[in-house]
């Protein structure tokens, strides 16, 4: 049974690279923002593009996480739901090749998508239609899904559902997981404050921000932000992008810079520095140590197209990462 276990919107990244941004500004989509839409308006985006650079991969938010997790050698698995359809077979496929253990449920309608779109400064922009991903049901999740788990790791995108958001937390938190919450986008905090403000103080253990996104849910500067609700959570961890992160604890804050790297999509950073940053904890290492993990993960997926790296690439983080436990 896996150790860290996942829960996210289980959906197919379409990454494709734009020129102008004034692409984003025909389709309504504000840089940098996940913008949910409909299955036609997904099609119509895809069409629009045709021509320009496509890539395709399993994606989400957390998945992307766990992804990072299994490639460093961690016993993983995921939670979601997909339609019954090739993008379906081809998520759970993913998962299988890299040894996650996928725990998906099928429904009649499509797999969810994201159209990512890479702006030339590297920025990336979703139009996301979620499709089966929010299909997820209470009943779907039960207490033995938690079994043999030590960390919960769950994205903000699943507001969408809330109960479902809730109990899942609530089980995990009750088997006694370390519950670790990514806010996700900061358009998404602003529509759910106070619910998010409840999650935390009940059942969060770990909360991961960007500097948008704990603006959005404290309307404060992202140090005071974190300090007001340390007293809530063991760590709030909160990414800044190309000033780095820091991590701050009931006892201190500390900041981490970043890795030097030539970034051209920054799509899966924040997901791949809650990888290491997860990674060293179960550890049992210190909060800078922790995030200077995720700085190298995320410091080298931005130099490449997408959230996943291959076996070359892990080859070499593995070993980089590795020599830090000491």
């Amino acid at each position: 049974m896996a150790k860290v276990l996942g829960m996210g919107n289980a959906l197919v990244d379409i990454i494709t690279r734009i020129e102008d941004d004034a692409v984003l500004d025909n389709f309504g989509l504000p840089k940098g923002s996940m913008t949910l839409v409909d299955l036609d308006t997904s099609n119509y985006i895809h069409a629009e593009t045709t021509g320009l650079p496509k890539s395709k991969a399993s994606g989400g938010s957390a998945a992307n996480t766990i992804h990072g997790l299994a490639h460093l050698g961690v016993e993983t698995g995921f939670v979601g739901s997909v339609g019954n359809d090739d993008m379906g077979r081809f998520f759970k496929k993913d998962m299988e090749v890299n040894k996650i253990n996928p725990i998906l449920f099928r429904t009649m309608n499509e797999t969810g998508r994201a159209m990512a779109l890479i702006s030339s400064d590297s920025e990336r922009t979703f139009a996301t239609y979620l499709g089966a991903a929010v299909d997820l049901t209470e009943d779907d999740i039960t207490h033995e899904i938690f079994e043999g788990c030590e960390y919960f790791y769950v994205e903000g995108y699943l507001v969408q559902h809330k109960e479902m958001f809730e109990k899942a937390m609530r089980l995990a938190s009750n088997a006694g997981l370390k519950v670790c919450l990514d806010l996700a986008s900061y358009n998404i905090v602003e529509a759910n404050i106070e619910f998010f403000q409840h999650l935390i103080s009940k059942y969060v253990d770990i909360l991961f921000a960007n500097e948008e996104e704990i603006r959005a849910l404290s309307g404060k500067s992202p140090e005071e932000g974190a300090v007001e609700i340390r007293d809530q959570v063991e760590l709030v961890v909160i990414k800044m992008g190309a000033e780095g992160s820091f991590c701050v604890s009931r006892e201190d804050m500390v900041r981490i810079g970043v890795r030097p790297s030539n970034p051209i999509d920054t799509t899966g950073a924040g997901d791949l520095y809650a990888a290491g940053f997860i990674y060293g904890h179960m550890k049992g290492l210190s909060p800078e140590t922790c995030g200077k993990m995720g700085a190298i993960l995320a410091g080298r997926v931005i130099e490449l197209i997408g959230a996943k790296m291959d076996e070359s690439h892990w080859e070499n983080l593995r070993r980089e990462i590795y020599s830090m436990e000491g």
